[in-house]
């Protein structure tokens, strides 16, 4: 039981013991957590994008990216899916910001659900983005490992099993990609659903205690 939920226990109470909580005590309540959900989901939408891009600092992270894009001939594909990516991600951490700050200065209940309701929708569309777009990397990546012989050799630099045909092994490669591709998908979503989801879970049962205190 959290502190809202000891709020209006102690709100419906009939005896005498605690004084009573207003309409406006709940709401300021309801209003205070929904703000500190959405600074949250804000929070953790920047820390997402900048951690893993924090290994660019490193050079010989910047050498293999070079290697693996600029040598080759999907490069160029490469770069403007990297370019999409991260103006679309800029428009969801904006709008993220967008959401907070608007929940911030809301005095009615109507709004505040409305402005719960988008929070939810962008959170969701956001997901299915950054998982639809890691799938399609992943799996691109694997097309060209099976096409690309610079980006094979930049994978594996060693030689070639000699027990195994340059065919075969690109198979291999290109099956074991689309695999790590299929699980690293799987497991963002969990990651995306023990983060993004409680917090929702938390938005939507505030978003619904609103609507009962309206009727």
């Amino acid at each position: 039981m959290d502190e809202l939920d000891i709020l209006k226990k102690d709100w419906q109470k009939k005896g005498d013991e605690l004084p009573k909580l207003s309409y406006n005590d709940i709401y300021k309540m309801i209003w205070k957590k929904s703000s500190s959900i959405v600074k949250w989901i804000f929070i953790i939408s920047i820390l997402e994008f900048v951690l893993p891009n924090l290994l660019f600092i490193f050079p010989s992270t910047r050498e293999h990216i070079a290697k693996m894009y600029y040598g080759n001939t999907y490069g160029v594909f490469f770069i403007a899916l990297s370019v999409i990516q991260y103006t679309v991600i800029f428009y969801f951490i904006y709008q993220f910001y967008k959401r907070y700050k608007e929940i911030s200065v809301l005095d009615d209940s109507k709004t505040l659900m409305k402005n719960i309701i988008q929070t939810r929708k962008t959170v969701k569309h956001y997901v299915i983005f950054s998982l639809a777009t890691l799938m399609f990397t992943m799996l691109a990546q694997a097309v060209c490992v099976y096409f690309d012989p610079v980006m094979l050799t930049t994978i594996y630099p060693e030689e070639l099993p000699t027990n195994v045909s340059a065919e075969k092994f690109k198979t291999i490669m290109t099956i074991t990609f689309v695999i790590v591709a299929v699980v690293t998908t799987v497991v963002f979503a969990l990651i995306y659903f023990l983060l993004y989801g409680l917090l929702l879970k938390k938005l939507n049962r505030n978003y619904y205690e609103l609507k009962k205190m309206e009727i």
